[in-house]
């Protein structure tokens, strides 16, 4: 049963995801909560009604195996948090084997009822087309990828011009347990160190003449994404769809992102690579590497084949795939606190897509976490976010600072938009069984991804 509620409301901007799910909780906790949605009086190009929580693409949430799958665990700690969005997806769901999918229309009004019939909140129907008032002591900004110009505009004055961006140019990301180094190797271009580095802060993935022609062919006939005309971006020299400069010449990409000057294989020295791909390090506990310069609009079903094409990652299983579409989110690692706040004006705090998580349970779980936060403020009290080995934590603690900040080769910041997946948590040690053979097949696999669920529903229970 929701608690009385206090006297400072919250203010929360947008009815996502996110901002249904961070005023469900705030308002279940006791706050006072006034929901600020424009849909209604502003449209926007993708939304077709003005209910809270539409689902404007897919209507899976993807995975619901919280035993074997990072997203299916975000899913189970929802849930254990009295997540309104994992309540109305369990109501309304669909068949599709493993997968969570919903009715999208019985879940969005499931939502959108649940919000307006909560006596903690209330809802204004109304753009917020500026930074929020002074007098909002305690305000969620959820108002996600399409977050309107004139609300941009002041985040960008508030925060500055490199903490904002507009539109996504992802490369795909590689877990690092799958990368073949036999074949790979660590250096970096000229040995060049650089800040913080070692000389060797590069994965290099070689590839011979005839490799390098059929994978340019395999990227020019790849299948592209269609893309509606909102969701389209420009392309800019720095960011190239990597397919886009294969059909620029076969040359391209070899005095690109795949150029193999500087670079000489430890295994084989005398002989230069025609292209080099290159991984990077992308975040602090090392389990994740970014194909630099790899960002794509090919379709997801093709980029792994054709990725798998190169040398060292035949066997790559990726956190990640590429993209470029249109996006807003800010950089989170550089303006939020580990709280979620934003560090130049602590009133405020992000959740949902904005704060550059990728999916709509990532999107949720974040306005779940922004709403019990701000809850806790409203009544003098301060609230630790869940401990790093949860897929709640884990997915905070990447996007307020568990990323490394590098410049690509096209010299533009590093941080994206990402899925919660295994390689966001710290390594857990996995015991055999006392008289087991050898790991056959899947096993160590499937033991480890146990062990990291085992331990984060644990510690979510110490958290709750």
């Amino acid at each position: 049963m929701p608690g009385m509620s206090t006297s400072e409301p919250i203010h929360i901007i947008g009815g996502g995801l996110a901002g249904s799910e961070a005023a469900w909780q705030a308002a279940q906790a006791g706050a006072k909560v006034i929901v600020h949605e424009m849909r209604g009086i502003k449209p926007t190009d993708a939304h077709s009604t003005d209910s809270f929580a539409e689902l404007v693409c897919s209507n899976s949430f993807r995975s619901d195996d919280h035993e074997q799958n990072a997203v299916g665990l975000l899913h189970e700690e929802m849930r254990r948090c009295g997540s309104l969005i994992m309540q109305a997806a369990d109501k309304h769901k669909l068949p599709a084997g493993g997968a969570l999918a919903v009715d999208r229309h019985a879940f969005s009004d499931e939502v959108t009822r649940a919000i307006h019939n909560h006596p903690n909140i209330t809802v204004i129907r109304e753009e917020v087309a500026g930074w929020p008032p002074a007098e909002w002591s305690n305000v969620i900004i959820a108002s996600g990828p399409l977050t309107s110009p004139a609300l941009a505009d002041a985040i960008l004055a508030t925060t500055g011009e490199d903490a904002l961006a507009f539109f996504d140019a992802i490369a795909p990301i590689v877990h690092y347990d799958s990368i073949n180094m036999d074949i790979v190797w660590a250096q970096s271009r000229y040995d060049k160190a650089g800040p913080g580095g070692t000389g060797a802060d590069y994965l290099n993935c070689p590839m011979d003449k005839d490799q390098y022609f059929a994978f340019v062919e395999a990227l020019k006939t790849a299948p592209l994404h269609e893309f509606k005309d909102w969701e389209k971006v420009p392309y800019f020299d720095g960011c190239l769809p990597i397919e886009v400069m294969a059909e620029r010449g076969v040359e391209t990409l070899r005095h690109g992102p795949m150029k193999p000057v500087g670079l000489t294989n430890p295994r084989d020295p005398l002989v230069k690579s025609y292209a080099i791909v290159q991984l990077r390090q992308d975040n602090a506990l090392g389990s994740l590497w970014n194909m630099v310069g790899f960002q794509t609009k090919m379709r997801y079903g093709i980029q792994a084949e054709i990725f798998r094409m190169i040398p060292g990652l035949e066997n790559a299983q990726f956190a990640r795939l590429g993209g470029l579409h249109r996006n807003t989110f800010i950089n989170s690692p550089k303006v939020l606190g580990k709280d979620l706040k934003l560090k130049a004006d602590p009133r405020v705090r992000f959740a949902g897509q904005v704060t550059g998580v990728e999916g709509y349970v990532e999107s949720a779980a974040v306005g779940l976490l922004t709403g019990r936060l701000a809850a806790a403020e409203s009544r003098g009290e301060t609230m630790a976010t869940p401990p790093i080995t949860t897929a709640l934590g884990a997915l905070v603690a990447h996007i307020t600072g568990g990323h490394l900040e590098s410049e690509s080769y096209s010299g533009a910041r590093s941080f994206q938009p990402m899925n919660v997946n295994f390689g966001l948590f710290p390594e857990v040690e996995i015991v055999k069984p006392e008289g087991a053979g050898r790991w056959r097949g899947n096993d160590k696999t499937i033991a480890k991804r146990k062990a990291i669920t085992t331990r984060a529903l644990a510690d979510l229970q110490s958290w709750i």
